[in-house]
Order: C-alpha cells, then sequence, then structure tokens
C-alpha cells in the first residue's frame, strides 16, 4: 500500500484579490505533540473571510497559507508525546488557519493535540464543525469570566447568531434563566434553545430591562453583536453585574457602566492559537462540550446549504451577506 504524499488544498496567494486556488499540496507530516487529522468538514466563521480578504491583520498567516478555522475529522497519525488520540479517533476543534497554523480547507492537517477533542457521538462531523470556535467563545464569556450559576438572568444580545445561540444553551444547562435579542423572524430560533425572546427591533434597552428584569438590569449580559449593542448593554445590565462581548472593537464610552460599577470582559478566543498560552484549556472546554452534547444539551444550528470544499468561496460570500441562517459547514470529504 503507498501511502498517500499529496492532498487537495485551497491555498490562498494574495489577499487583495482573496481568491482561493484549487491545488494539490504535499501532504503534512506529524510532528512531536501534533495529531494529523483527515478533516471530513470545515466550520466556517465571520474570521475565515475577514483573514481571507485582509481585514484581521492581527490574525492573517504569511501567504501562501492554508485558511479554515474549524474542523471536525479522524486522526490518521499521532506524534511523540502524544497519549490522548489514537488513529481512527473522531475529533473536533478550533485548529487553524491563523497566522502560522495550517487551515482546515484541505484533506489533512496537522494541529495541536492540546486543540482538539473526541467529537460527541450524538452529531454529525457537520454538526461538530459547526462548534469549536462559538463554543469556545461563549464559554470563556459565561463560565471563565461570570462564572455564570443557576438562578441568574443572562441577556443573550444577537441570540440567533452563531455564539448567541450556543450561548443560550450553555447558560441554559448551567440553570439560567436566559433572554436572547432577536428581530422578529428569528424569534422561534431563540425560543427552541429555551431562552425568551426579546424584539430589539421594537423595544428599547429601557422596556425590555422594565419587563423582563425588574427595571434593574440583568446579572450577565453577553454582546455578540458590537457598536451600539455593546453601548446598549452597560446599561442592560444591573449594577455590579457582568458585560461580556465577543465583538468590542470599537471606539465605547464606558461611563454608563462604569458609574454602576459593571465589569466588561473582553473575549477574543484566537489568542491561545496565536500566542500559544492557554491551548490545552481549549481542549478542556472541548470536553465539556462533547458532555452537554452527549446529554442532550447542546445541538448547533446549521445553514441548510451544503458546500464542497471548491465552493468555499461561495460559502464565504453567503456568511458575510448575511443570507444563512445558523452555522455554514463545507464537506471536504
Amino acid at each position: 500500500m503507498t501511502t498517500q504524499t499529496t492532498m487537495r488544498a485551497l491555498v490562498l496567494h494574495d489577499y487583495a484579490s482573496g481568491t482561493f486556488t484549487e491545488t494539490q499540496v504535499p501532504r503534512p507530516t506529524v510532528d512531536a505533540g501534533k495529531v494529523l487529522v483527515r478533516i471530513i468538514a470545515s466550520g466556517v466563521n465571520p474570521i475565515d473571510f475577514k483573514i481571507r480578504t485582509g481585514a484581521a491583520p492581527y490574525a492573517m498567516p504569511e501567504l501562501p497559507a492554508i485558511l479554515g478555522t474549524d474542523l471536525a475529522g479522524v486522526v490518521e497519525e499521532v506524534g511523540a508525546g502524544v497519549s490522548a488520540f489514537k488513529k481512527g479517533d473522531e475529533v473536533y476543534g478550533l485548529t487553524g488557519g491563523v497566522r502560522g497554523l495550517p487551515g482546515s480547507l484541505a484533506e489533512y492537517a496537522v494541529v495541536d493535540a492540546d486543540l482538539i477533542a473526541i467529537k460527541p457521538k450524538n452529531l454529525s462531523m457537520r454538526e461538530a464543525a459547526a462548534l469549536p470556535l462559538v463554543f469556545l467563545t461563549a464559554w470563556e464569556g459565561l463560565v471563565d469570566r461570570a462564572g455564570v450559576k443557576a438562578g441568574q438572568s443572562v441577556l443573550v444580545q444577537g441570540g440567533a447568531g452563531g455564539v448567541g445561540h450556543v450561548a443560550i444553551q450553555i447558560a441554559k444547562a448551567f440553570g439560567a434563566n436566559v433572554f436572547a435579542t432577536a428581530s422578529a423572524k428569528k424569534r422561534e430560533i431563540v425560543e427552541s434553545f429555551g431562552a425568551t425572546a426579546i424584539d430589539y427591533q421594537t423595544s428599547s434597552v429601557a422596556d425590555y430591562v422594565a419587563q423582563h428584569a425588574n427595571g434593574v438590569g440583568f446579572d450577565l449580559v453577553y454582546d455578540t453583536v458590537g457598536g451600539q449593542t455593546l453601548d446598549d448593554s452597560l446599561v442592560a445590565v444591573r449594577p455590579y453585574g457582568h458585560v461580556l462581548s465577543c465583538y468590542a472593537f470599537g471606539s465605547h464610552n464606558l461611563a454608563p457602566g462604569s458609574l454602576r460599577c459593571v465589569t466588561l470582559s473582553g473575549i477574543f478566543v484566537l489568542l491561545p492559537m496565536l500566542g500559544g498560552e492557554g491551548r490545552a484549556h481549549h481542549g478542556d472546554i472541548l470536553r465539556e462540550a462533547t458532555k452537554l452534547a452527549e446529554a442532550g444539551k447542546l445541538k448547533p444550528l446549521l445553514d441548510e446549504q451544503h458546500y464542497k470544499l471548491s465552493e468555499a468561496h461561495a460559502a464565504h460570500d453567503a456568511l458575510e451577506a448575511g443570507k444563512v441562517i445558523g452555522k455554514v459547514v463545507i464537506d471536504v470529504a
């Protein structure tokens, strides 16, 4: 039996054009502390098209590069020092596509063993590939930063989005009372995950704080939208409450929150990948995701459109245009 020496991959050569080239490249060889994964599905996140078009200087790899952040697949080889995985294991993780880490828009990738976990048995490869970045982002905010507890009131801003719909499920799993902003057409989505829906298009912050938070404010507010929504979150939270944001990239007046002793935590899920510190914690968090999924408390919402590897550009465009409901996943295998 001959070992495959090349693989199909989408390679980006130029940020100005932002165009993928489908090509055959050498199949990577496994190093110590890493595993070779045969990729079945690649999850698409907003950071992916931002990197492709040169709009994320803090994360962009040197070109040529293979992009793609999330993956689900099968372990083909394990490197020296790796004991947590073996050949044939089905795994998932947020593993690459940034700075020096190989992405998931290819048939294989060598990934840091710390960044992956065993895939939930009751989720498909597509569902598993949809989870890592959004679950890690939601968990790092709600659990790591805010220590969400049973009985707390939690408001998720943008509850039907990728991070938002997972944040609802995590908060519910911890026993919180969950509310989520959404448009009228996405009301059923947030309600299906157990949150009380708030139509942000017809309710002012004062209105929904009065109706759902005793006029005082929510214990925790998770902002997944940024901009004005982060400003709104600083006044939707109660005094001494906690605001979490994975979209705090603009300039904001913090006085409305500061005057009420509000804690604000920024969540940047790529940091362990970019800097190296904290990678093992990502694997730990994904093991919690696996437990929740297998307990029936976590299920990603997938966009119904299927994309092949050769259609990755169209998948990026659909997500960027806001034409999707749920997570976009590319079928690699």
